[in-house]
């Protein structure tokens, strides 16, 4: 059973959830705008989503090895699985695992395609080729500094984009999408950089040039709190430009918790801190996106 844990671990199942919570989110949004639900080709999309997702993370430990190695302050959330650095598996497991998982991708993608045509189908291969990007040669855009910007557009752009079109091939709607993803989107780069934080060391030292090794702790910290900060402050801006009222507001309910981390920022250069820097920016992301969902529910 160990090599069996530890390969479920290696596939870092904890950030799974981003993947359901967002994608259901854009066919909720598209339920709202009038569109029935079509619960094969939901699972469908669900199933690529789920499959280019996991194919990341493996694919992630994999190109990152080196920088896992030399990185000596994990966390729950940042650092990888720790399982190849611990020597649990073969480092080519995970090589393995991220070329199954992208032909099963996109096998799913390609039965997506058929049953939901062409704009569904284009919107699946940029998420594909984006997600391989993010940490595989040649571009590897986790090591230029364009990786925090690459992750928020699959995983808070065209994720809900995808549950959103699968349901609604006039686009009738279409700008809810938009409108409610901003927040997350901003949220989400802020949380790649608090998890870069305690992966800085070890990045810098390996040549992984991510966004907070280019700009430097206090500069990347500054970015943090001002996406935080504007992620909240949208909401109603958003209002104004036709987001449902209930949307903005259930999604505000996690600002405090922004506001009590905005005033702990110093935390980043403590070690010591990492762990909590890290946890509450995973779960602003979680909360607000969730709360999004719920809201969208509710009005349904």
């Amino acid at each position: 059973m160990r090599p069996l844990l530890a390969f479920l671990r290696l596939g870092r199942p904890l950030f799974l959830g981003g993947g359901f919570i967002l994608y259901a989110l854009g066919a909720g949004l598209a339920a709202l705008a009038g569109h029935a639900i079509d619960p094969p080709r939901y699972a469908l999309g669900q199933a690529v989503v789920t499959a280019f997702q996991l194919m990341t993370h493996y694919a992630n430990d994999y190109f990152d090895f080196e920088a896992d190695r030399a990185n000596s302050t994990p966390t729950r959330w940042s650092g990888g699985s720790r399982v190849l650095p611990n020597a649990e598996l073969p480092r080519g497991v995970a090589l393995i695992a991220a070329l199954v998982l992208a032909g099963l991708g996109a096998l799913a993608g390609a039965a997506l395609w058929r049953a939901a045509g062409d704009r569904v189908g284009v919107v699946a291969l940029v998420m594909a080729l984006l997600a391989w990007a993010y940490s595989a040669p040649p571009l590897r855009l986790c090591a230029t500094g364009l990786g925090e910007l690459d992750t928020a557009v699959v995983v808070t752009g065209l994720v809900p984009l995808l549950g959103f079109l699968i349901q609604a091939p006039d686009l009738v709607g279409l700008r809810l999408v938009a409108l409610a993803a901003a927040t997350p989107f901003l949220l989400q780069i802020a949380m790649l950089l608090a998890i870069e934080f305690p992966d800085a060391a070890g990045d810098a030292a390996t040549g992984k040039r991510t966004l907070v090794v280019r700009l430097g702790a206090e500069r990347a910290a500054q970015l943090h709190v001002a996406l935080t900060a504007l992620a909240y402050l949208w909401l109603p801006v958003a209002i104004a430009l036709g987001l449902p009222a209930r949307i903005a507001w259930l999604a505000s309910l996690p600002a405090p918790i922004a506001v009590w981390r905005i005033l702990r920022i110093a935390e980043h250069r403590d070690p010591a801190a990492h762990e909590r820097l890290t946890t509450f920016a995973v779960l602003l992301l979680v909360l607000t996106a969730s709360a999004e969902l719920i809201a969208v529910l509710t009005l349904l």
